[in-house]
């Protein structure tokens, strides 16, 4: 099993707490032999035997208690008559793993929960997303319909070495010619070339086509930007973060040191467009900002509750906004409310999704893996947003305009998360 997530997502829950203890031990008579007595050896011998007893008849009974499960439900010995009676019958060779896959799929969906799911080894997005890493060229791409476009270039790769800009169009790899072609069978090509290290790319760009050769190199998700703004005299600290992958904490604590050591007297944390991750992520992050005697969030499963603290040293005096939207959903969620609840932030702007539920990642033999449900989290006081979202303090909705300039000056939920920032 993966680690737990709140999300596409896939989210552990760590326990720090366990210290391991060193004995010292003391010679108290050099003379005092090493060998045992014929006593002792008997004694050892016996007990040996009994504890072998014991163990036989544990594992035969937990043996029997499986064997006495199949026997008893009838439900797995239907599935088991049936998908023998396939397997038997049907006209064509089967391949068994995929009619498995295919079962594994069907259970999942008649769960009739939009967060479970079976994830087969053609969507390889889900698991780098959660990673923040992978090999390859550098680039995210998109279909319009007619062309695959450059939807952006990660920084330090070899795409960005070799100047491709986002908006270019891709009309060739290797050679191929990419019309029809989607952008995942583009990605796919590229990915699943794993001898494969140099790629030929034609690309066009207002009118004039271009080619260069690029190389697969190991690339970091951004998932974190940082920015520090002037505001009624004072200095408020603006971090984004995209997603709560596996590189997340890292980029994060490494941008809000930054702006600390830059004299940062308010922070803005923009979870807008946020749709989740880790849950050990968001943790980690939590622990950035608030001591251990603050709760962060609360476990529910099958009836009982346990309550997480945070696993930070010391409370940040400087004031919090959050900035959220509709698609601010699970670990955004948590952090937003955590905040909100622990160090009275302010947050800004809608209300946020309303993913109240953690999920859990299973591999699978063959490589695929399903994600299902399997608890509720609650806020640090013990709400359950599941479907109900985070009711943020001060609401604005964003503007229309906005979505034609991209400009700050539009963004009327910035604008007005940097005057709570700076009162």
């Amino acid at each position: 099993m993966e680690e737990k997530e709140l999300d596409s997502e896939v989210n552990e829950l760590k326990d720090s707490s366990i210290k391991k203890e060193k004995a010292t031990k003391k010679k108290k008579n050099r003379r005092s032999s090493s060998k045992f007595g014929l006593a002792e050896v008997s004694c050892l011998v016996i007990t040996s035997i009994v504890l072998s007893f014991l163990i036989g008849v544990f594992v035969t009974n937990q043996l029997s208690k499986k064997s006495s499960l199949y026997e008893t439900d009838k439900y797995l010995k239907e599935f088991e008559k049936e998908y023998q009676y396939i397997l038997d019958n049907y006209y064509k060779k089967i391949d068994q793993q995929k009619l498995i896959d295919g079962a594994i799929s069907g259970m999942l969906e008649s769960l009739e929960d939009e967060h479970s799911s079976f994830i087969d080894e053609e969507n390889t997005s889900f698991d780098e997303s959660l990673q923040g890493s992978y090999e390859g060229i550098g680039i995210e791409v998109f279909s319009d319909g007619n062309d695959i476009i450059v939807l952006r270039v990660f920084e330090n790769s070899s795409a960005d070495e070799a100047g491709i800009k986002s908006g270019d169009k891709i009309l060739s790899v290797d050679g191929k010619k990419l019309d029809g072609k989607s952008a995942s069978e583009f990605s796919n090509y590229i990915k699943k070339n794993e001898k494969k290290n140099k790629f030929k790319i034609k690309y066009e760009r207002d009118g004039k086509e271009f080619e260069t050769t690029l190389t697969k190199k190991y690339i970091v998700i951004p998932s974190v930007s940082s920015k520090m703004y002037e505001e009624n005299n004072k200095k408020v600290g603006y971090l984004n973060v995209t997603t709560f992958s596996a590189t997340t904490y890292n980029q994060f604590k490494k941008a809000l040191n930054s702006l600390e050591e830059q004299g940062m007297q308010s922070l803005i944390i923009d979870l807008r467009g946020n749709s989740g991750g880790h849950l050990s992520v968001v943790t980690d992050m939590l622990a950035l900002f608030m001591d251990d005697s603050h709760v962060i969030y609360q476990i529910e499963s099958k009836g009982q509750t346990t309550k997480y603290y945070s696993e930070g040293k010391k409370d940040v005096t400087y004031p919090i906004v959050i900035l959220q939207d509709e698609n601010s959903a699970s670990a955004s969620e948590l952090m937003a409310s955590s905040l909100q609840e622990q160090l009275n932030a302010t947050i800004v702007g809608t209300n946020s999704y309303g993913k109240g539920t953690v999920q859990e990642v299973v591999d699978l033999e063959d490589g695929n893996q399903y994600k299902f449900t399997t608890k509720k989290w609650l806020t640090s006081k013990g709400k359950w947003i599941n479907e109900v979202g985070v009711k943020p303090d001060v609401e604005v909705k964003l503007n229309e305009s906005y979505f034609q300039t991209f400009e700050e000056k539009d963004d009327n939920q910035l604008q007005t998360a940097l005057k709570e920032a700076s009162k």
